[in-house]
């Protein structure tokens, strides 16, 4: 334990250097939690005690983060399934308080903070309890399973003051974050267009112990409680195109279909989908779940430059030049198809350019930590951080619009009503 500490310590000094580094602070106000300290020699007053609220898989992965914080204490756990409730308490060592109905918590009075990893449906009711009782609030995303319920959460959140978090990691990721910091310098020029895909091959259906359980344990597969591919994967990255863009999608049009898994689930196992943005800019956006051969990425593309976070690579338009040999072999074969007429004019292939990039930066990008961190530091300064919100509330709209662009094959405009304005 305490050399996993003091591994946190050195990765959070290194991210003081990288935030006093970065030349973009007012735009990203949340990566001063981690200017000037590494978290240690903090007075007992610091001291910031969390609950934790779903503990499945994200639920865990958070909790067990979280521990890894220097001066926080989970202090209650909640969870209405008996294994998770008791993993929670096992995670815990047995010194959290343990609850089954995440009302009970309410009541305690040294909580500061929670975390709340349930199914999507629950997010909004359980959500808006903790910020009426005055307690700070980091929701794992998406927001909420409706446009009205994360509505509804930014109402609460603005009638209270307090926090709201939602669990967009890649906000505070550093890779990202230096990424970002070479696009709003201009190094691959205007950006022209955003290619966005996440693809699986698995069925994310679970192991069910008794049929009662089917929905609580899958529910994820049914349209009551989950928007599938949507609200779990495209959120992330149809945020990141918001985030690199500075803007929000006008609109959506896609397709969405169950094409492999028949296997009685009701959300969509394949999905594609076009953004328009107000200056012509294009998100494409594709996800499944019966191929994982291209994985998951955001292509951030611009005249001079493509940069893909994801694999921490940034590529020019004007590479370096080729291998003598290569050039040669290239040449060959350029030479020859060109000269084979199809349809009565000449066809030159138009390949990729095989051309591998450059590091983006060499950050280690532990970013579910890193966001864990920043709300604990939002919670000790007792105030949100500016624009935080927006980005995944925003996200959270993108998703459910673009589910509702393929259930009914229309093309959907941003109503006015989900626009969230800019913090001042």
């Amino acid at each position: 334990m305490e050399n996993n500490l003091k591994n946190r310590r050195e990765f959070l000094k290194e991210m003081s250097v990288f935030a006093g580094a970065t030349t973009f602070l007012a735009s990203i106000p949340w990566m001063k939690a981690f200017a000037g300290s590494d978290g240690s020699a903090m007075a007992p007053s610091d001291r910031v005690r969390i609950g934790v609220v779903g503990v499945g898989d994200r639920g865990r992965a958070l909790l067990m983060n979280m521990q890894q914080i220097e001066n926080v204490e989970i202090i209650a756990v909640c969870d209405n399934y008996e294994p998770n409730y008791k993993r929670a308490i096992e995670l815990t060592a047995g010194k959290a308080k343990a609850f089954y109905d995440h009302r009970e918590m309410l009541e305690m009075k040294d909580l500061d903070g929670v975390i709340v990893a349930t199914p999507l449906h629950e997010h909004a009711h359980v959500v808006v309890d903790f910020l009426k009782a005055g307690i700070h609030v980091f929701c794992e995303k998406s927001m909420a399973r409706t446009l009205e319920d994360s509505k509804w959460m930014v109402d609460v959140q603005k009638e209270t003051g307090k926090i709201l978090q939602i669990g967009h990691q890649r906000l505070f990721n550093p890779v990202y974050l230096n990424a970002l910091d070479r696009v709003r310098a201009g190094e691959i020029g205007q950006i022209t267009q955003v290619r966005a895909y996440w693809h699986r091959n698995s069925n994310w259906r679970r192991a069910v112990p008794s049929p009662e359980l089917e929905r609580k344990i899958n529910w994820r597969l049914y349209t009551e409680y989950s928007a599938g591919l949507m609200t779990e994967l495209a959120s992330h990255q149809v945020q990141v195109a918001n985030w690199f863009l500075d803007k929000i999608p006008t609109r959506v049009m896609g397709s969405g279909s169950i094409c492999y898994w028949n296997d009685g689930r009701e959300v969509y196992d394949h999905v594609a989908l076009v953004y328009d943005y107000d200056n012509g800019v294009k998100c494409l956006y594709d996800s499944m779940i019966a191929n994982k051969h291209y994985g998951l990425e955001e292509q951030i593309q611009g005249d001079k430059g493509t940069i893909e976070p994801e694999i921490n690579r940034i590529y020019s338009e004007n590479p370096p030049a080729a291998p003598g040999i290569r050039q040669l072999l290239h040449s060959i074969e350029k030479g020859i198809f060109e000269t084979i007429p199809i349809g009565g004019a000449s066809w030159v292939p138009e390949t990729a350019v095989p051309y591998r990039g450059q590091i983006i930066a060499p950050y280690d990008n532990n970013d579910t930590f890193l966001q864990l961190v920043g709300y604990v530091q939002a919670i000790r300064n007792g105030k949100p951080w500016k624009n935080l919100l927006r980005e995944g509330y925003h996200a959270t709209v993108a998703a459910l619009l673009g589910l509702q662009a393929m259930d009914t094959n229309q093309i959907l405009e941003w109503p006015a009503e989900y626009v969230m304005e800019k913090d001042l």
